[in-house]
């Protein structure tokens, strides 16, 4: 199977390094700036789950590359619009893409583009940066993508990723419900990042405040209903089961817009929570919490505190 990363950051890079490792034929689609340093240093991944130094095949237009039968999407947001540009021949020679974007948004917008059918619904977990020299430092115990068809036309070709992956190392989940995943990662790192964001706290220290833990609960409850009202079923103890999750994070875990908002980088503000008010006006719901972090983030949109 054929397939093209689009850029060889900490996310694309790292699933497309344990790809490529695997035997997968995989294309980085990247800047010429990327491209060089690749070149000169090979993928570099650092991982509790092994590291690895590879020799990337890349390229830096979708035009350098003949076809491929999957694009894997793990750009930030705001790169969206640039992405879908680049990568548009490959969907012409019939490609499918697999986004791993933060948000739900996306998933309309590629379908926009590229139709109902080119694009699977998917999500991933885990925890990675890119170094000053380009390495890929993966530092949780998590390195897996969840994925599943979005039409029924897309069921067999899952299966067939599902079977060409095993044997990775990395896990790859073909969901029975993907709609239900992708939701509920949305659900959560909106009110999740939100919380740690507005208030410059890590989860830990979160917790340890009563209105500002009330806070969290009330905008998972308002993103739980928000899915709700896009007809899709999230467990009703879905605020108290992801609150419970957060006292087994390790002390000073954040989400990463806080890390980014602490580095003075641009936010995914407009995608998560933004969305979320978008969401919902158009369901007709409201979100109070939801809305009230996105009015103290969005200043920080394009640069936090440094």
């Amino acid at each position: 199977m054929k397939v093209t990363v689009v850029g060889a950051g900490a996310v694309g890079g790292y699933f497309g390094g344990r790809l490529q490792e695997a035997g997968f034929d995989v294309t980085y689609l990247v800047r010429e700036k990327r491209a060089q340093q690749l070149k000169e240093t090979g993928l570099i991944i650092r991982s509790p789950f092994g590291d690895a130094e590879l020799v990337p095949k890349t390229a830096l237009a979708a035009e350098e590359i003949e076809a491929c039968d999957l694009v894997i999407l793990g750009v930030k947001n705001y790169h969206l619009k640039e992405a879908i540009e680049s990568i548009r021949p490959l969907f012409e020679k019939g490609a499918k893409v697999l986004p791993l974007l933060n948000g739900i948004e996306h998933f309309d917008i590629l379908q926009r583009e590229f139709g109902e059918e080119a694009v699977l619904g998917g999500i991933c977990q885990i925890i990675s940066t890119l170094d000053r020299e380009g390495r890929i430092l993966h530092t949780n115990q998590m390195h897996e993508i969840t994925f599943g068809p979005l039409t029924p036309g897309q069921e067999e070709f899952c299966r067939q990723l599902e079977e060409a992956v095993e044997g990775a190392n990395m896990k790859l989940k073909l969901s029975k419900d993907v709609r239900v995943d992708m939701w509920s990662k949305y659900a959560f790192i909106t009110a999740f990042s939100g919380v740690t964001t507005a208030s410059r706290l890590p989860i830990n220290e979160v917790l340890m405040h009563e209105p500002t833990l009330e806070v969290f609960r009330l905008a998972l409850s308002e993103m739980r209903d928000l899915a709700g009202a896009k007809g899709v079923t999230l467990s009703e103890r879905f605020a108290d089961k992801t609150v419970d999750n957060m006292y087994r994070l390790p002390e000073g875990a954040t989400s990463s817009m806080h890390q980014d908002f602490r580095k003075g980088l641009p936010l995914e503000v407009e995608y998560l929570q933004g969305a979320a008010v978008r969401i919902a006006r158009q369901a007709g719901i409201e979100v109070p919490t939801v809305r009230t972090l996105y009015g103290l983030i969005k200043p920080y949109e394009y640069g936090g505190a440094k």
